[in-house]
């Protein structure tokens, strides 16, 4: 009986979590009062302290559920087959975007600044997810799929580049729309990384549901 009040008691508390991690991600932390928290988790005070003791203890969970978010996200194990590169092509390329459109510089700072360990903690997950990317292009490079680029280049100007397109600035004044600029950066990828003979490999078509998805899971925060 202990054990099932206790298993739902953890449920309960991940899917406040769950409800408090976009904003706080998208947003920062550093001006949340407990109140602020109680009312993005759509829960009363006194449920709020029921199961969290503090608010460093919420940011820890919610590092932490990033985190392990990140650590799971698909490995791409290179293969013989020149069709496993098209697909983790697309598949990088939706887990950058989507990692984009959840992680904000803001947050990073505030983390930086005020639990620095923390910080410590999912920047070690973001650099091991970037080494398996490297390792990636690095492998496809070696069977002749892929560009002789730099791989760590490729993974900044993930990160750079995908942070303007989603950035609503930056849309306005260049007049595009959000799923435009995916579509384009798309393109753009795909043109830098395979070499010319074998971009055919890669079936376009998979990438427009997954673009269209993107468009809008991320519309309503920009």
């Amino acid at each position: 009986m202990q054990d099932q009040v206790a298993d739902q008691q953890e449920k309960n508390k991940m899917k406040y979590l769950k409800k408090l991690i976009p904003p706080v991600m998208r947003e920062g932390f550093q001006t949340l009062r407990m109140d602020d928290i109680a009312k993005l988790m759509d829960v009363s005070r006194a449920t709020l302290y029921k199961h969290f003791s503090s608010k460093e203890e919420i940011i820890e969970c919610v590092v932490r559920i990033f985190a392990d978010y990140v650590a799971k996200l698909e490995d791409l194990d290179p293969e013989d087959d020149d069709n496993v590169y098209a697909i983790g092509f697309q598949r990088l390329f939706e887990q950058s975007v989507a990692l984009a459109g959840k992680i904000s510089d803001v947050f990073m700072k505030e983390l930086q600044a005020v639990y620095p360990e923390l910080y410590d903690e999912l920047r070690n997950a973001l650099n091991e997810r970037e080494e398996r990317i490297v390792r990636f292009y690095r492998d496809g490079q070696s069977k002749g799929v892929f560009n002789p680029i730099s791989d760590h280049l490729l993974v900044l100007q993930d990160v750079i580049l995908l942070r303007e397109i989603m950035n609503p600035k930056y849309l306005l004044s260049r007049n595009i729309s959000f799923r435009q600029s995916l579509v384009d950066y798309y393109r753009l990828k795909k043109t830098q990384l395979f070499k010319a003979e074998k971009a055919s490999i890669v079936d376009d078509s998979k990438i427009e549901p997954i673009i269209d998805y993107l468009v809008e899971k991320f519309t309503n925060t920009l």
